[in-house]
């Protein structure tokens, strides 16, 4: 069998972006990805991942500069971007952008479906996956393994203690042809943010533009909640029922990060895999590539040092940076994606000014704004007083 310093299941943004870390490091690295899936996804990239991924301008088929959040009443207010601008890319040719990247930076690239890893005499990682058609199960040994196969991942169903527990919502979205600029009120520089109960109990819906496509989807935890004629009315509301469907694509989204990313000796997850899904806004790519590059050093130092302990500092570093963010968001939704009423006030929250540059900066640049003490007081009693009724909605 071959062997690998790495082996890195799955091309989505989590492993291409380990699998090109590992190899400018100049490690052998081994990167498997079924062919032909596109996760759902309205594939929103902040100026933050711009910078510290390299995105080329080229991928970013939209540049969204303001969103339109829409009440269960169908109020609408709309929060500008103030000198800036959200990335939109297609999920398809971004994603193999970044595995082409990985292999230009001489990672090795193999097509097939994870089946298991298993253990050779000696105790290295044999990872065994299924190629195409007829082909047999190659095998290849791996000093390091880094699951990034999304959730319900094989990986960490494999080899990472009760990853089988966490729970998910599934996500559903229909790609479908943009109408030209200004038709029926499109603007294909505005996302569009739909907060209904009847479009998603506990999430909310969306229109997203793509350039010469749009991303209309929703998604939900609520077994038995119809996507697919939710998404169907939210076309009709947006003046996309006629639009030309190209494609429809559907996923499970997890909740929240596992509580483990490693399995204590060679093993370490990332992306979805992971868990690292922001609550409240459903943002994923962002969260998915740190995860990568955070599961790539975390790997490269286990290849150098042999401690198993640099397994742990992935997770540990990723929910320092961004811990606080997933639970401030967990919190939103928990409280104001719980009926339309709050939906409603929540909305009405969003007029603010305040609110809407602090939200627009830790967005845009994912950190929680500290310079403005005084704008966090007032959302704070401002908030309290849409939640308990005192403020209009």
């Amino acid at each position: 069998m071959e062997t690998f310093d790495a082996v890195v299941v799955g091309g989505g943004p989590a492993g291409a972006t380990a699998a090109t870390d590992l190899a400018r490091r100049g490690r052998s690295v081994l990167l498997i990805d079924r062919a032909g899936r596109i996760k759902p996804c309205g594939g929103a990239i902040p100026p933050a991942a711009i910078r510290e991924f390299d995105i080329p301008d080229h991928l970013l088929v939209a540049k969204v500069t303001a969103a339109r959040m829409i009440a269960p009443s169908a109020r609408e207010v709309d929060m500008p971007i103030d000198g800036g601008f959200v990335g939109m890319v297609d999920r398809d040719v971004f994603d193999e952008f970044l595995r082409n990247r990985a292999a230009s930076a001489g990672a090795s690239r193999a097509t097939g479906t994870f089946q298991h890893i298993g253990r050779d005499t000696d105790g290295t990682a044999v990872v065994e996956y299924q190629p195409p058609g007829d082909a047999p199960v190659v095998r290849v040994r791996a000093r390091a393994v880094i699951g990034a196969d999304g959730a319900r991942s094989g990986v960490a169903r494999d080899a990472v203690p009760n990853a089988g527990k966490t729970k998910y919502v599934f996500a559903y979205h229909e790609i479908v042809r943009s109408p030209e600029d200004g038709a029926g009120g499109f603007n294909p520089r505005r996302c569009d943010v739909v907060y209904r109960g009847t479009l998603s109990p506990d999430f909310y819906g969306w229109v997203f533009p793509h350039g010469e496509t749009t991303s209309v989807g929703t998604g939900s935890a609520h077994k038995g909640f119809s996507l697919r004629g939710a998404v169907g009315s939210l076309r009709q509301v947006s003046g996309l029922g006629a639009a030309e469907t190209i494609r429809r694509e559907g996923a499970p989204i997890p909740l929240k990060p596992l509580r483990r990313w490693d399995n204590g000796r060679d093993v370490v997850l990332a992306g979805d895999a992971a868990g690292v899904v922001a609550p409240a806004s459903g943002e994923g790519i962002y969260y998915a590539m740190t995860g990568g590059r955070l599961a790539a050093e975390a790997a490269a130092m286990l290849l150098e040092t042999g401690d198993v302990r640099a397994l742990r500092s992935a997770r540990r570093r990723f929910m320092k940076a961004h811990g606080r963010v997933f639970w401030v968001l967990g919190m939103m939704q928990y409280f104001w994606y719980a009926n339309d009423r709050r939906r409603e006030r929540f909305v009405a929250i969003c007029r603010d000014k305040d609110v809407q540059h602090l939200t627009w900066d830790a967005y845009m640049n994912k950190r929680l704004t500290r310079a403005r003490p005084a704008a966090h007081v007032r959302i704070f009693f401002k908030d309290l007083a849409h939640l308990f009724g005192f403020a209009s909605a």
